[in-house]
């Protein structure tokens, strides 16, 4: 297995992969996502692959202040392996690298298993709360 920066050519994959991990909502725009990622320096999609098999993914960005991660999927086939950990050490890494002293990500409130994935990986609940609004219809 090979850790990659994503590039165009796996959006598609990469999309699809986040889409049968429950990733996506009707509202968001994968590809898009994926490929506004790409082209900034400030951020970035890591993976693990298997030749042209594409088996975890974790979206890295700075904000500056700290560093964000998203559509941090595996494989379904793959999963309870310790990709996830090694992937989420990668997009880490990465933040670190680029002097991010802190590390944040979004979990749905009801997405317990996943959140006790990151809980167990040293990811602590903040005490802040995430307000939104949207931009565009």
């Amino acid at each position: 297995m090979d850790l990659i920066e994503l590039s165009e050519a796996w959006v598609d994959r990469a999309a699809d992969l986040w889409e049968r991990t429950g990733l996506t909502r009707p509202w968001n725009d994968p590809h898009a996502d994926a490929r506004k990622a790409l082209v900034s320096e400030t951020s970035t999609i890591l993976a693990f692959v298997q030749g042209e098999r594409l088996i975890a993914t974790a979206m890295a960005g700075d904000d500056g202040h700290r560093g964000w991660l998203y559509y941090v999927a595996v494989e379904p086939t793959a999963q309870s392996q310790g990709i996830g950990n090694r992937i989420v050490q990668e997009a880490t890494a990465w933040l670190r690298r680029r002097g991010s002293v802190k590390v944040q990500l979004m979990v749905r409130t009801e997405n317990d298993g996943v959140i006790n994935f990151y809980e167990k990986s040293g990811f602590e609940h903040q005490e802040v709360a995430v307000l939104g609004k949207r931009l565009s219809p």
